[in-house]
């Protein structure tokens, strides 16, 4: 089979909430490091080399992601945006009618963004299974041997079939509790479900048209509609928030009669949790796992991570210490599947520190938010990468001063273009149009004072942006 038949579909949309402080709304685990310098994303990317080339991967994301804080991860690749969130039997179905726009009718190995896979040789041996099996009609999950009882994945019922390495499926069985999970491992022939698929293009699409009818009704409009006017990504925009939320497992695969399985001993972790972080991470002879500026005395199967401060603990055993900027998560090694209800609690609140970071990543730089009064200040550290330009825009509700503090800024403001070198300081009023640039070849690095009794991130209205936020 010729190379370029073969696409990646990478699901990229996720909020990645299990992961917090380290994960955010606007910067999920996804496109985070956990161990080394590689993002999930990247890493994912990386192990299907040889099998597939970068330039045959399309990542489907939300659209806050690919225009925000993930601009230059995606930048590299073909992307998809979904304007909202509605599951993944959508987002398959649309990556696959995009990939079939051009006539051609590919094999799709679809993967989540931010599984680990340890033995990276063996899963490229499975992936050139599923994929010939896929040649034939096939669905093809990739089943993972269970170790444990766990009560966080799908399992699949399979048994040998007439094929070595591919597996018939005999059932699907949602969340399973804890008992039901003991059964399941006992009985064995179960597995988990890994969210690894592969298949042909055009035979997904003819399985969701017969068990969704609803998701297909949208498809077909944006493909009509990008056929007559405008781009697909257009069309997306339009109609995708008319589907349905609902996932490919419980939607297609629990209802088909094509769903193989190849089973998978590939060293898999959905890192699910900061339990799941400690189990993949190298450990000491005490089993703990210490990433950063950490200090661990008499301290026992224990992760503890540190992305600014010292982190210093004593006598602990089996737990998870995750130090940010600006929060700090101490759990029970057992209870880290609960961090949602933090967030949840957080959410509740009215607070951002599940949405953002305390360093924001924007596509022409990033800010640093240094401190904040809810009487009416914050202060902000900004760099403008070299060429960097931020929108034109006015904000209705606070006026900013902006001192340099290295570099040379080119500010509009109102009607006056002005050129701001170190150790200056200009003043942008509420509600004048003005703009932050960098023509030179250095980084720019200003500090920003918000004076208002509103400083949301919120109070902006863009006039021009290169980045088309």
């Amino acid at each position: 089979m010729n190379e370029c038949q073969v696409h990646a579909v990478i699901l990229a949309g996720g909020s990645g909430s299990r992961l917090w402080p380290l994960s955010r709304q606007h910067l999920p685990k996804q496109f985070l490091s956990l161990d080394g310098d590689a993002s999930l994303l990247q890493t994912t990317i990386n192990r299907l080399s040889p099998v597939i080339r970068a330039k045959d991967v399309l990542i489907v994301t939300q659209e806050a992601h690919a225009k925000g804080e993930a601009y230059h991860a995606l930048l590299p690749y073909q992307t998809l945006f979904e304007p909202v969130a509605r599951n993944t039997a959508p987002a398959i179905a649309l990556a696959a009618a995009y990939l079939m726009a051009d006539g051609t009718d590919p094999i799709m190995v679809v993967l989540p963004a931010d599984h680990i896979i340890k033995n990276e040789v063996r899963f490229r041996e499975h992936l050139n299974i599923a994929i010939n099996a896929a040649e034939d009609g096939k669905l093809i999950t990739f089943g993972i041997q269970p170790t444990r009882p766990d009560t966080g994945f799908g399992y699949v019922k399979a048994h040998r079939g007439d094929t070595p390495d591919i597996y018939a499926v005999e059932r699907f069985t949602e969340k399973p509790d804890g008992v039901t999970a003991e059964q399941f491992l006992k009985e064995g022939g179960y597995y988990w479900n890994s969210g690894m698929f592969v298949w042909r293009a055009s035979v997904i699409l003819a399985e969701i048209r017969q068990h969704l009818p609803a998701v297909d009704k949208v498809i077909q409009t944006i493909i009509t509609e990008s056929r007559s006017a405008g781009t697909f990504q257009q069309a997306v925009e339009k109609y995708f928030p008319a589907m349905p939320s609902i996932s490919i497992d419980y939607g297609v695969l629990e209802k088909s009669s094509r769903v193989s399985l190849v089973p998978c001993d590939i060293g898999w972790n959905d890192v699910g949790s900061w339990q799941a972080v400690h189990e993949i991470a190298n450990k000491d002879a005490n089993g703990n796992a210490l990433q950063g500026n950490v200090i661990a005395v008499d301290c026992r199967n224990s992760l503890i991570r540190s992305e600014k401060r010292l982190v210093a603990a004593i006598g602990v055993e089996d737990l998870c210490i995750i130090e940010t900027a600006d929060a700090v998560l101490v759990s029970k090694s057992d209870q880290t599947q609960r961090v949602r209800e933090v967030v949840d609690v957080l959410h509740q609140r009215g607070s951002t520190e599940h949405v953002y970071h305390a360093k924001v990543n924007r596509p022409w730089g990033s800010y640093t938010v240094l401190e904040e009064d809810r009487d009416g200040f914050k202060i902000k550290r900004i760099e403008v990468v070299p060429g960097g330009r931020l929108s034109l825009q006015s904000h209705k509700r606070r006026s900013e001063h902006w001192v340099v503090v290295s570099g040379t800024a080119t500010v509009t403001n109102g009607e006056e273009v002005i050129t701001v070198h170190k150790n200056q300081s200009t003043y942008i009023p509420i509600g004048s149009k003005h703009r932050l640039e960098n023509h030179g070849s250095e980084p720019l690095h200003i500090v920003e004072i918000q004076v208002g009794d509103y400083l949301g991130e919120d109070d902006i209205q863009r006039f021009e942006d290169n980045y088309g936020r």
